[in-house]
């Protein structure tokens, strides 16, 4: 009992004699706040003064951020009295600790410094990965990717499995082809057909003549003679060129009385006597 007051009044007195530097450190880390934030947007508006590009930028400003709030909190604490050099040392050890724990988020980390150095894309492309992921980048950060499907739905992909997978860059682009496939029917003049689509297609201005577009039969189906469609287009038509020459040749095939036939399929009803005179 008496040791612990002894050790009690020792630690009292620590505290007591370092109640100036305990009240300067909690003012450090006060005002330190404000500095920061003060500084974050300094460096932002000289980011944007120096047009830096925007993933960089969100890049560089996540990680000022950490690097200032680190020191802040071992300026404070040396201000406070406590031993920085133990204190770096036990930081240091736990950030091991930490590092093995969170080996998939320095993946991310590492991921996030690949993309910004190769640029498969930036904020504002349009993306599609191998993760069956795509949209409109908005932000690249330290760990992940947020991307805006055509549904408005935020997607947070992960660096690291972004860096490593097959990214397709629609923005990048300049044309676009598109390809679909119309079924006719065996009855049906396929030399006609073709002419047919071919018609519509050279008619839409938005379809662009080089490459031309072509139209040739894929397969003999069950039910249909299958013909694939393909046409290029300003990237900026794709959607619209795309959806719209769909009905534009469904109702020219209508025209010539070219059907589209659905699957078919043949029952045979046996009667009682049918199956005897088989056997």
């Amino acid at each position: 009992m008496h040791r612990l007051e002894l050790g009690l009044e020792k630690m009292i007195d620590t505290v007591a004699g370092n109640i100036p530097g305990i009240v300067t450190g909690f003012i450090i880390l006060f005002l330190g706040r404000y500095a920061i934030r003060l500084i974050l947007k300094l460096i932002d508006r000289r980011f944007h003064a120096r047009n830096v590009d925007l993933s960089l930028r969100g890049f560089l400003e996540s990680i000022f951020q950490f690097v200032l709030y680190a020191m802040l909190i071992i300026t404070a604490a040396s201000t406070m009295g406590i031993q920085t050099t133990s204190f770096i040392a036990a930081l240091s050890a736990m950030s091991l600790a930490i590092g093995l724990a969170l080996q998939g988020s320095l993946a991310n980390f590492a991921g996030g410094v690949l993309i910004l150095i190769f640029r498969p894309f930036e904020v504002g492309d349009y993306i599609s990965n191998g993760g069956n992921t795509e949209g409109t980048v908005e932000k690249i950060d330290l760990l992940y990717t947020t991307l805006r499907t055509s549904a408005g739905i935020a997607v947070f992909s992960p660096n690291g499995s972004l860096a490593n997978s097959v990214i397709m860059n629609f923005t990048k682009i300049t044309n676009r082809r598109f390809e679909y496939t119309i079924g006719i029917g065996y009855e049906a003049n396929i030399k006609e057909a073709k002419e047919t689509i071919l018609e519509v297609l050279k008619a839409d201005t938005r379809i662009l003549p080089t490459p031309a577009p072509e139209v040739f039969v894929k397969e003999l189906a069950d039910s249909s003679v299958n013909l694939t469609v393909r046409a290029w287009t300003e990237k900026a038509n794709y959607n619209a060129a795309n959806t719209e020459n769909q009905e534009y040749i469904k109702v020219a095939l209508d025209k010539k009385g070219i059907n589209i036939p659905y699957p078919q399929q043949e029952l045979r009803i046996i009667h009682p006597e049918d199956s005897q005179l088989l056997d």
